[in-house]
């Protein structure tokens, strides 16, 4: 167990008793207790996820996540003692992979941790096209990047990779529940309404010349359709 956990949390006892207690499960941990000096030690560390706090100073953690969007595959699990939806719902569309709220068990934020891990291993090791291209929609996987004709898109991480899914497999039906399933990977607290809210935006982003790139099954779900994949 090789993988690098970064710990950005202002409250020092909690920063070193997670980074503790990861340490003696065998990852390589290290802790950032303010938001300021966050992204710089995301650089100098390169880590495979991070256990990421709210409440920061300098940068809180809803602007980490957003920072965090053009730095390539890292884990993301929040931990907050805020309990309402909203801000769950926000830390998650920004590009978190789990919650946590504190107060909570170690052993709770250590399996989630290593569910997380493993998702992210079982998807590295799914051999990716270099490049998608649909109906005049074109994705570099590599990159993170999306283009419609010539113009760039500015997709979050969850409307991107819920873009990338549907015209990697054109004219695949798939249901709300699998998509939730597929691209959230847990019993979202959002529900299925969140896909449609994704789609919805994900079709503005495209404009009107592509937006029927993504067509509504009624009854079931979505497909992408326009064309033929390629890689």
């Amino acid at each position: 167990m090789n993988e690098k956990i970064l710990v950005i949390e202002d409250e020092k006892k909690i920063a070193d008793a997670i980074t503790y207690a990861l340490k003696r499960e065998g990852y390589i941990a290290e802790a950032v207790y303010h938001g300021e000096t966050a992204m710089k030690k995301v650089e100098e560390f390169h880590p495979d996820a991070i256990i990421l706090d709210v409440m920061l100073p300098g940068l809180d953690g809803y602007e980490i996540l957003k920072k965090l969007q053009d730095k390539g595959r890292i884990g993301v699990i929040m931990v907050t003692a805020k309990e309402d939806i909203v801000n769950k719902i926000l830390g998650l569309e920004l590009g978190a992979d789990d919650y946590i709220t504190k107060p909570f068990d170690m052993r709770e934020l250590l399996a989630r941790l290593k569910s997380l891990l493993r998702r992210m291993q079982k998807a590295e090791q799914k051999e990716e096209p270099a490049k998608v291209i649909l109906g005049g929609i074109v994705l570099y996987i590599s990159k993170r990047t999306a283009f419609a004709g010539n113009r760039p898109l500015d997709l979050t991480p969850k409307e991107y990779d819920l873009l990338a899914l549907l015209l990697s497999d054109p004219d695949r039906v798939y249901t709300r529940e699998q998509l939730l399933d597929l691209i959230w990977g847990m019993d979202y607290i959002g529900g299925t309404r969140t896909v449609d809210i994704h789609v919805q935006r994900i079709r503005k982003k495209l404009g009107e010349e592509f937006d029927n790139i993504i067509q509504t099954v009624y009854g079931i779900g979505y497909k992408a359709s326009g064309g033929r994949s390629e890689n």
